[in-house]
């Protein structure tokens, strides 16, 4: 159990009866997992994105590369570096229409938006957001989509501070994409010191946003910086939806929550410092997955497995076969 910290004892019922931890792949030449995760059941695949690193082919540009996990049972696990035409800077993504969404960072000559690709080779992809309605986005960094179809999506500014684009354009961020009903897009939420993780209840009658302001784009810390995860109501006036009630639902103490997602059951699991930290959906910090180094993203599985990004090493952790991640529910 050292893999595991209990807080609360109700983190026994999640864990299960047998939990366990284990690497599944180390790359050792370039952090190849780090953001992204989206499970893809019909094969057994896992997407990943790597953080950033020197090109080796042009040592002075920094490239982001996106890996296809294989996943085995029974044998080693194989992974895949896939290059998509249209996806500059890929950072979050989110299963989509039987493919995947990922946010396009982009670079000092391509804009940074929202990009489709499919999962089989050879992986075509297609720019489906460019702008707000002509003005740039920053660096979006992670996507969520709603029941209804609408896409949900946080836009920091860590791409310009990182020299990877142009200088900020916009404030930090949430926007709403309402793809099925005349292609609005609409900012939501701001406020942020620098918005990162997005992801709704289940119910979808809140959303998590996390703020990672401790660490700026330039690797400097702050300690008195947020390093904080928000809650907010979701609520319709004039048949629109808005975010009221902003409330701090987390602190974290070791680095930053990242990536962000929630069970079945509406508890929710943050990537940290320190590992996976899970709270319940009263705030109430119940326990950890431990990882050395921590974990920018992961994703769910299936019967309670969790694909953890740990840059040079992908681990998984296997809770409660009961668990369900809330975003495929299998």
């Amino acid at each position: 159990m050292s893999w595991f910290a209990v807080h609360d004892e109700s983190f026994h019922a999640i864990l299960g009866s047998s939990p366990g931890l284990e690497m599944l792949f180390e790359n050792k030449e370039y952090p190849f997992a780090h953001e992204a995760g989206v499970f893809i059941p019909s094969d057994n695949t896992l997407f990943i994105t790597s953080n950033q690193y020197t090109d080796p082919s042009s040592p002075f540009a920094k490239k982001i590369q996106i890996t296809k996990v294989v996943l085995s049972s029974d044998g080693p696990v194989t992974c895949e570096e896939v290059f998509p035409e249209n996806v500059p800077m890929a950072n979050g993504g989110v299963n989509y229409e039987n493919g995947i969404l990922f946010c396009a960072q982009g670079d000092m000559k391509t804009p940074a938006g929202l990009a489709f690709m499919e999962i089989t080779p050879p992986y075509r992809s297609s720019f489906l957001l460019k702008s707000f309605y002509g003005r740039p986005f920053n660096s979006p960094n992670d996507v969520v989509v709603h029941s209804d179809g609408s896409i949900w999506f946080t836009d920091p500014i860590y791409g310009p501070e990182q020299g990877i684009r142009p200088a900020a354009s916009s404030p930090n961020q949430v926007y709403r994409w309402d793809t099925k009903n005349g292609g609005g897009i609409r900012a939501v939420a701001d406020g942020f010191g620098r918005c990162n993780g997005i992801c709704f209840s289940p119910d979808e009658k809140i959303i998590y946003v996390t703020d990672t302001d401790y660490i700026h784009g330039d690797g400097t810390t702050d300690c008195t910086r947020s390093s904080s995860i928000y809650a907010f109501d979701v609520v319709h006036y004039s048949r629109q939806p808005f975010l009221i009630n902003r409330r701090l639902f987390a602190f974290v103490d070791k680095g930053v929550p990242d990536g962000i997602k929630c069970d079945t059951n509406g508890n929710v699991y943050s990537g940290c410092g320190d590992g996976i930290n899970v709270w319940s959906p009263g705030g109430v910090l119940l326990g950890r997955i431990l990882v050395e180094g921590g974990a920018a993203n992961f994703c769910f599985g299936r019967r309670g497995e969790l694909f953890i990004l740990n840059e040079h090493k992908l681990w998984r952790a296997q809770l409660g076969d009961h668990i369900r991640g809330d975003l495929l529910k299998i």
